[in-house]
């Protein structure tokens, strides 16, 4: 139950991603406010972020103006300073306890003053905002900083800043220094605003300690990115990297007297599990909520490891198993489960008790059952409070944590800004698990998967720290109910003054098989030196880390301690965030101004209950500002199995074309236009030599004979510049293309009514990346863990030796150096489907497969012994081919006459 100082204001709500940083001044140089620098400045050492955001200004008007300082932060962020300085004078921001800041804000309130309670929550973020008032020509510097602790989700950590400073910035940089004693596995970046030109502006290096990412774009730059000249850059900045994990106890760094212990064991099998969802299909789920439920629960369904025993309860007004026991998740089940998930409709009440209880006792009924060594999962998924049955929350949360009793994990999603969010929160910390939100967004099928994703691989249980008695001080939690994989456990604490040189850990745990010991030990004086040596990590940041992790512990045992404890653990936590300035829910921070400005403004952090977040807007990736047309990267390429807009017999399927130099720099969309000349990639095909001398040879030398010119002897080499593909006697999804050397699959549904794709699926190996792309919608999937991505919207993601990029045109370009790149484009008009273009088509091997792949390894061309008009196009098979005039209809009606050589598959 929420304590009165964790009580949240009812505030305006806006929503993002987690680490995320974003600038957006709300006054524009339109109105004399000029923004010549921003900066932000993020230092990581051992996984702890402190982010810097300066923002320099000048009034470059005549009269007094106002300029908004706004920044975005993630939600378990902890504002740790802030100040303005203006013509010289600082103002500094100062954290008080809670009560202290609300009684200046509430007096400024009472006089009629401008104080703000400046406040906001949202998805995985909260805003900090200020206002003052700037004479003319005079400048102003805001400065805030923040820290946090990054977790580790689904084998990665992710730093997230955005940039979108409302217009164009003299001195604009992102500035981030990286250093993880473990070793640097991998790193990435991904950005919403990227473009060829900004590219430039982006400079990463790294080593085995240590990367450096900086983004320093000139003002020529951000004017030919926007493609306007008073545009500004709008969009995400993203750092995702992981470190070396070992089967071993982990690892230990030591700074300043304090240590902390990161636990992500590499190479431990997958525990069995038993999982019960039980999900809410009442009248509130109506719509558009009960088609997602029904999206994820097919994929997760899917998802289920044979050795698994699941089942489904659906609830309403009462509750309903799918099967009255537990079962093993076969091939068999599985379809039938899918087939009743598919099935889901909403209606009725919402009765929480019944149907947890019901879940509960289905696990008890198989208690023996159940494999040593297996866990136990219940996972619930409701968008409303309780309105049937039992509908007091404590009594709710009463009966299922003694139902429970300690045996079983409970996991709760919360479905929108109406659920009950801390009922559910107290619920899931009370039994062993943890709360989620899962916002209503398009994307919120994926949200429910990647938060499978997260508890559906189990690899320890009963997890238990243990340090020498004379070596440690004071630790924060050190037990734990499970760790999963692709997680991270981390341990801070403080050593004794008089500790030994070496600091020894034992971590115990238990497995499928039996329990298990991990030790290590940890030389003091080598840490401490590490540290030393790295100029740029900030002092003493291990204790600041230290007093970071057990403020958040205790914040969280608050919600589920009894009341008797509630006092002294809140009482703790304030007194740590006083005493390192952190604002957390029991602090807030003052922000002084000028004389004359009217009083403080009061800065909080608020909680995530259900009142905070009614009738809200939100965006996870959804960037809202596309950014003009820019030209394509090297478009020397087309696969064009193209849908046409129209349903005429004979459309032009040109796949494999290979563009002059003089189209090189076409923007995207004319570049389009003209496919129609230029339809087919350069494909060498060999036929027996005639002469002595090699020739060449073009479409115009090779016609048919169709309106009379004779056939000329065959070349040695023939340059066939279009080949139309038919896939008339194509059924289900196709292997388009395969080659194991390059590491890349092409796998697509083809519509004959439609005359085009249906989907694209594109599997790329090292790095393991899956992209799959409808005409709505982009899905990436990367280390288990799903991004979804609108087409038309700009997007720059740089992986090891990968690239993915989207430009506002919708062309999706996946590739890397020495590699094949694949380009996907949504085409648009009454039968939506997508083309699929190739570029780089020599960097195939000759191992290359598919139906479409099957024509890039050198092919023979022969004339047909049978018929004068034909040739015998082999390549993996043997295929009769005609020259033919086909009509193209990429500009619709009434097409255009399009010479090809025409082959059926």
């Amino acid at each position: 139950m929420e304590t009165p100082a964790l009580a949240c204001t009812r505030v305006f709500v806006l929503g993002l991603l987690s680490l995320h940083a974003g600038l957006a001044p709300a006054v524009a140089q339109k109105n004399g406010i000029d923004i010549y620098s921003l900066t932000m400045h993020s230092e990581v050492s051992s996984r702890f972020a402190r982010t810097v955001v300066t923002s320099r200004v000048v009034n470059r008007a005549e009269t007094l103006q106002e300029a908004t300082f706004q920044l975005e932060l993630p939600r378990k962020a902890f504002i740790t300073n802030f100040s303005m300085t203006i013509d010289g004078v600082t103002y500094p921001g100062k954290v008080k306890e809670k009560a202290a800041a609300q009684e200046l804000y509430s007096a400024a309130r009472a006089r009629g003053q401008s104080a703000s309670l400046v406040k906001t929550a949202g998805r995985s973020m909260e805003q900090f905002q200020v206002s003052v008032s700037v004479a003319a020509a005079s400048k102003v510097t805001f400065q805030l900083v923040y820290e946090e602790l990054l977790q580790r989700r689904l084998g990665a950590y992710e730093l997230l800043l955005q940039v979108h400073p409302q217009q164009l910035v003299q001195h604009l940089q992102v500035d981030v220094h990286i250093f993880e004693p473990q070793g640097i596995s991998f790193l990435e970046t991904e950005s919403s605003f990227m473009t060829q030109e900004l590219e430039r502006a982006l400079v990463t290096s790294q080593n085995e300690t240590k990367a450096h990412i900086r983004f320093k774009p000139t003002l020529s730059q951000q004017q030919q990115a926007a493609g306007q000249p008073d545009t500004a850059l709008n969009g995400s900045f993203i750092i995702r990297y992981d470190v070396n994990h070992t089967q071993s106890a982990g690892s230990i760094q030591i700074e300043n007297g304090y240590f902390v212990h990161h636990f992500a064991p590499e190479g431990l099998p997958t525990m069995p599990k038993t999982v019960i969802f039980i999900v809410d299909q009442s009248g509130s789920m109506l719509g558009r909520k009960i088609q997602q439920t029904r999206e994820a629960l097919l994929k997760i369904l899917d998802d289920l490891n044979p050795r698994d025993r699941f089942n489904l309860i659906l609830f309403s007004s009462s509750a309903t198993p799918w099967k009255t026991s537990l079962v093993q998740a076969s091939l068999e089940t599985v379809s039938e489960a899918r087939s009743y998930a598919g099935a889901i409709q909403a209606a009725g009440g919402t009765d929480i008790n019944e149907a947890l209880l019901l879940a509960v006792s289905l696990l008890d009924h198989e208690q023996e059952e159940l494999r040593a060594g297996s866990v136990s999962l219940l996972i619930l998924l409701t968008d409303g409070e309780p309105t049937q049955g039992k509908t007091n929350p404590t009594e709710i949360q009463r009966n299922v944590r003694e139902a429970i009793g300690g045996r079983y994990s409970l996991f709760c999603l919360g479905f929108g800004f109406n659920v009950n969010y801390p009922f559910l929160e107290k619920l899931a910390l009370d039994n062993g698990g943890l709360a989620r939100r899962v916002y209503e967004d398009s994307d919120a099928a994926l949200q429910l998967q990647d938060f499978y994703q997260e508890v559906a691989h189990p690899q320890l249980t009963s997890v238990t720290f243990e340090y020498s008695s004379n070596a440690v001080e004071e630790v924060t939690r050190d037990s734990f109910r499970m760790h999963f994989l692709g997680s991270e456990m981390v341990v801070a604490g403080k050593l004794r003054a008089d500790s030994p040189d070496v600091l020894a850990a034992k971590v115990r745990g238990r497995v499928h098989t039996g329990n298990v010991t991990f030790y290590m030990e940890s030389s003091v004086a080598e840490q401490e030196e590490a540290f030393r040596s790295r100029q740029y990590v900030f002092g003493s940041f291990m204790e600041r880390l230290w007093a970071y992790l057990t403020i958040q512990q205790l914040l969280e045992q608050m919600v589920y301690a009894p009341k008797a404890q509630q006092r002294a653990l809140e009482s703790r936590a304030r007194n740590l965030s006083l005493d390192y300035s952190f604002v957390t829910p029991l602090t807030s921070m003052v922000v002084t101004k000028p004389e004359g400005q009217g009083q403080a403004q009061v800065a909080e952090k608020p909680s995530q209950d259900g009142e905070c977040g009614r009738g809200v807007s939100n965006a996870r990736a959804d960037f809202s500002k596309d950014i003009a047309s820019r030209p394509l990267l090297s478009p020397r390429f087309s696969v064009d199995t193209s849908p046409t807009r129209f349903k005429y017999p004979g459309h032009l399927h040109a796949p494999l074309a290979s563009l002059p130099p003089h189209l090189l720099n076409l923007p995207t969309r004319e570049l389009l236009r003209n496919l129609k000349l230029w339809a087919a990639t350069r494909i060498p095909v060999t036929v027996p030599p005639m002469s002595s001398a090699p020739s060449q040879t073009t479409l115009d030398d090779v016609d048919s004979g169709s309106k009379g010119t004779p056939r000329p002897e065959p070349p040695e080499w023939l340059l066939v510049p279009s080949l139309c593909v038919d896939f008339k006697n194509i059924h289900g999804p196709l292997n388009l293309i395969s080659d194991p050397v390059q590491g890349i699959e092409v796998t697509g549904q083809y519509e004959m009514e439609k005359a085009g794709f249906s989907w694209i699926k594109v599997t790329v190996r090292k790095p393991e990346l899956q992209v799959h792309a409808t005409p709505e919608q982009v899905v990436v999937t990367r280390n288990r863990r799903n991004w979804e991505y609108k087409w038309r919207k700009t997007l720059f993601n740089s992986l090891p030796g990968l690239k993915m990029t989207m430009d506002d045109t919708g062309l999706l370009l996946i590739g890397g150096l020495h590699r094949v790149t694949v380009g996907l484009l949504p085409w648009d008009g009454p039968k939506m489907g997508l083309l699929l273009l190739l570029h780089d088509t020599d960097r195939f091997s000759s191992s290359v497969k598919g139906t479409i792949g099957q024509f890039y390894p050198r092919v023979l061309l022969r004339p047909s012994p049978t018929a004068a008009d034909q040739w015998i196009l082999k390549a993996q098979a043997d295929y009769l081919v005609t020259r033919e005039h086909r009509l193209d209809f990429q500009e619709g009606p009434p097409g255009r006459e399009t010479a090809c050589w025409s082959v059926e598959l």
